[in-house]
């Protein structure tokens, strides 16, 4: 048993629509009881087929924003001309070479959530693709997807240099940042 509350969340749909299926007698087996809350027996199971659908967008740096915003639009747009219902659009400002993005792993984790669309592979790992792909149990969409060996050569061989260069620089901007700290020390 479940009150409404659980389902509209499990569903993606505001209470106040649930509500509404409720009324409606859309939603098999409930009842309300004579406190007034709704209830939703277990043996209720989503339809087959009915995929909930979350969008991925992700940027490097902050300053990027309004890049964020357009390419949460974007895959949106892609998601709409499929006749897929974008349930959740999921936004980040973070390097794709960084595993600690808090926002992908609650996606990856939430179980309502069966298909997740990304604009390109990158926005949602640089390094991993495939283990990611194999162990999420719902479908990854890559709207622009490589296909050409050459072209996937060529995007790892980006990928690489990249990581090289944020890591060369990290360590730079590191070094620098503790020598600021051990000048104004030392004053």
């Amino acid at each position: 048993m479940k009150k409404l509350s659980e389902y509209a969340k499990e569903h993606g749909i505001h209470y106040k629509t649930a509500h509404v299926h409720f009324k409606k007698g859309l939603i098999p087996g409930a009842y309300q009881l004579p406190t007034g809350t709704i209830v939703i027996p277990d043996s209720y199971q989503r339809p087959e087929g009915v995929k909930r659908t979350a969008v991925y967008a992700r940027v490097s740096l902050s300053q990027n924003k309004n890049n964020l915003e357009s390419q949460a639009s974007r895959v949106s747009q892609f998601c709409l001309a499929n006749g897929w219902i974008v349930n959740q659009i999921v936004k980040e400002c973070a390097s794709s070479l960084n595993d600690k993005r808090p926002k992908l792993m609650k996606l990856l984790l939430d179980k309502s959530i069966n298909r997740i669309v990304v604009e390109h592979a990158d926005r949602l790992t640089r390094f991993g693709l495939n283990y990611i792909i194999k162990l999420y149990p719902g479908e990854i969409v890559i709207i622009n997807e490589v296909i050409e060996d050459e072209q996937d050569l060529m995007q790892d061989f980006v990928s690489l240099v990249t990581s090289f260069c944020a890591r060369l620089y990290g360590k730079r901007r590191s070094k620098r940042k503790t020598e600021q700290l051990i000048n104004e020390l030392s004053k």
